[in-house]
């Protein structure tokens, strides 16, 4: 918590400080300890295995803070119903971390505004949806020609992009519920 000098009544106020020096997330982690990862099954992948769905299931082992980043200056919340637009910095986050079995030490981190009660199942799914949209754009701009459009007005290239996103939810609509190895049903 960031702390302020008492103010003298002379000259301009003191600034409120933290204590203490800002910590990396990989040291809040590790401060935090391999006991408070969790396993957590995000999704059942592609490969057959012993899922649900036949499928293997993919898991990792997820540590999960509430943590509030440390920024320059602080900066108070407004009065008002509104967030201010630094309101991470009042309201706390949560610091998501992936720390695999066989690892000496967490791969992967992510920072989310998500509510203090969302549960680790609902961090960790979210956070590994991001190969979805990496997926996505590489479609849309490899094989639907995003990255095609060369004309020069702003209507032009919302037209361009409008009709990209419309043939992409198109194939998505059209994508088959079942891997593309599985036999035709009869």
């Amino acid at each position: 918590m960031p702390v302020c000098e008492p103010y003298s009544s002379t000259g301009r106020p003191p600034v409120p400080t933290y204590p203490n020096a800002a910590r990396s997330v990989k040291e809040l982690v590790i401060a935090a300890g391999r006991k408070a990862a969790r396993p957590v099954q995000w999704r059942e992948g592609s490969r057959p295995g012993t899922g649900r769905t036949g499928r293997k299931r993919m898991y990792s082992r997820f540590v999960a803070l509430r943590i509030r980043p440390a920024g320059r200056e602080i900066r108070q919340a407004t009065d008002g119903p509104e967030l201010p637009a630094c309101w991470l910095l009042v309201a706390g986050c949560w610091l998501l971390a992936e720390w695999p079995t066989d690892q000496s030490e967490p791969v992967q981190f992510w920072l989310s505004d998500l509510p203090a009660d969302t549960p680790l199942t609902t961090l960790a799914r979210l956070a590994k949806l991001s190969w979805r949209i990496e997926h996505d754009y590489r479609e849309m701009k490899q094989a639907l020609g995003l990255a095609h459009f060369e004309g020069r007005t702003w209507g032009g290239r919302h037209h361009h992009v409008t009709l990209v996103s419309v043939a992409h939810a198109f194939c998505t609509l059209q994508r088959p519920t079942h891997a593309p190895k599985d036999p035709a049903p009869a």
